[in-house]
């Protein structure tokens, strides 16, 4: 019986590589450094946009001015192209509406910064009633610390045994494991299945739908 899911926001609930690489590659191209294909992109995000511009830059290039100056680049870039190409998986509009007629309360814990969260929470879900979208703020570490989902406990009130946090990465099933929280990993997002299993993912699943199974059909 699940009465809370939290979930990841990029590769969980949106597909936003090409967003997040655009404007990866429009930073490094700006200052001269080389861009990278769409496709390795999935593998350079997961951790926060600061460690994004640092895996695109040559390593030989990853001092904090050339990072900072990349990243003011990236973000002037994102704020105004987030929503370019970044469209939700298929069936996870149907699901979230389900849930959430079905009583179930819906968060969001993301390692992408705030002021983007929130914007691209409003636009694609706009009829959502979130009780908590939580993005990376400062003064608080990234996941997989598990921070983000303290936060969300906070503001819920939900015992931890009512609660499934939902991701497409290993870190996300490393920051349910910190947080206590039961975890579900998805298989349509950025990262191979393998690390999920590598990650000791609660459950594995392959649509969206088997999250409302897991939340009401077992009730």
């Amino acid at each position: 019986m699940k009465k809370l899911v939290i979930f990841d926001l990029d590769g969980t609930l949106l597909n936003t590589i090409e967003d997040l690489g655009h404007a990866a590659n429009y930073a490094l191209e700006k200052n001269g450094f080389p861009t990278h294909t769409m496709a390795s992109y999935p593998f350079f995000v997961g951790n926060g946009v600061r460690r994004l511009i640092t895996r695109v830059l040559p390593e030989d290039h990853r001092d904090a001015p050339t990072v900072d100056k990349l990243l003011k680049d990236f973000m002037e870039h994102y704020n105004d192209h987030n929503c370019d190409c970044t469209k939700p998986y298929a069936g996870i509009k149907e699901l979230l509406a389900d849930l959430q007629e079905a009583g179930v309360k819906l968060a969001v814990a993301s390692n992408k910064y705030q002021a983007a969260t929130s914007r691209i929470i409003q636009h694609y879900f706009g009829d959502i009633d979130f009780i908590a979208v939580e993005g990376q703020v400062e003064g608080r570490n990234v996941k997989p610390d598990p921070s983000i989902v303290f936060s969300v406990l906070g503001v819920a009130q939900v015992p931890k045994a009512e609660v499934l946090y939902v991701g497409d990465s290993g870190v996300d099933m490393e920051t349910a494991r910190r947080a206590c929280v039961d975890s579900v990993g998805v298989t349509w997002g950025f990262r191979p299945e393998k690390e999920l299993v590598e990650s000791y993912a609660g459950r594995i699943i392959n649509n969206p739908v088997e999250i409302y199974n897991i939340c009401v059909e077992n009730k």
